[in-house]
């Protein structure tokens, strides 16, 4: 099952944020509504309201069920997500990697360098996703220095954390 562009609309999690946010009758406007997500995503914080305004103006939110198939290894990568709720499976050519949950963040390797994605990302629960489309991902950057750092802080964890498995890989190969 692939990730379906158009579920970007339906939003039927409820969360006591947004219960609490709307009195009864009220409508809390949509942009409201994913500033209060953004303002719970570690990636985000320290931004100021209209900080996170921006993001949700540039942003939408998806939803997939469990299984649903949202990057593959080796497509053209044009989002940058977010996890705002639920968990995803990282796969790599070699092998299976971390769960993601609330408030990780995937692919921005391929908006950051052009090259095909890395890894298959897989819905491994009902899944709610902040999107970011490549040319809104480099506007997003060039007004919020600080979320390259975070990003750049990210992408070096994940190369020491591939660089421990492979070396791990290996000395399992040469003690064989």
């Amino acid at each position: 099952m692939e990730l379906d562009p158009r579920s970007a609309e339906r939003l039927p999690f409820h969360d006591a944020d947004e219960a609490a946010g709307a009195h009864a009758g009220e409508i809390v406007p949509a942009r409201d509504a994913q500033t209060r997500h953004l303002q719970r995503v570690p990636l985000f914080s320290g931004f100021d309201e209209d900080e996170l305004g921006r993001v949700a103006e540039i942003s939408k939110i998806v939803e997939a069920p469990e299984g649903t198939v949202i990057t593959r290894v080796g497509d053209a990568g044009d989002s940058f997500f977010v996890i705002i709720d639920g968990m995803a499976a990282v796969r790599t050519p070699v092998g299976s990697g971390n769960q993601l949950g609330p408030g990780d963040f995937f692919g921005e390797m391929s908006l950051l360098d052009g090259e095909p994605r890395s890894a298959t990302i897989v819905a491994a629960s009902d899944i709610r996703l902040l999107s970011v489309d490549r040319s809104h991902f480099w506007q997003l950057l060039d007004a919020n220095p600080e979320l390259i750092r975070r990003i750049l802080t990210v992408l070096s964890r994940r190369v020491r954390r591939l660089e421990q498995t492979v070396h791990a890989m290996l000395d399992r190969t040469d003690q064989a």
